[in-house]
């Protein structure tokens, strides 16, 4: 891993496209040393290795799901019918970014 310094930080933030100032990048630095140290704790926990990695921290089933069965789909007139704006045989969205 790269080692995080002032300069590297500040090429990051650079590269996100905001600028940090002295004090903040600082303040950012220390936050990374901390962590490098929580991190560093963590990785001395026997046995961390064999963990299974978590994406959520409880058990989670999805047993409300149907089953997917293949219908007719709608036809398209069907589909529009309730839209408030379509064009070419497509709803119509108001513009989103600039």
């Amino acid at each position: 891993m790269k080692e995080i310094s002032l300069e590297v930080l500040q090429d990051a933030a650079h590269r996100l496209m905001f600028e940090l100032s002295d004090e903040e990048l600082k303040t950012l630095y220390e936050e990374f040393q901390t962590l490098k140290k929580q991190m560093e704790t963590i990785g001395k926990i026997e046995g961390v290795d064999e963990a299974e990695p978590m994406t959520f921290p409880f058990a989670c089933e999805n047993s409300f799901l149907r089953e997917d069965v293949a219908e007719t789909p709608l036809d398209r007139d069907e589909a529009l019918k309730n839209a408030g704006n379509v064009q070419d045989g497509q709803i119509k969205l108001p513009k989103v970014v600039g």
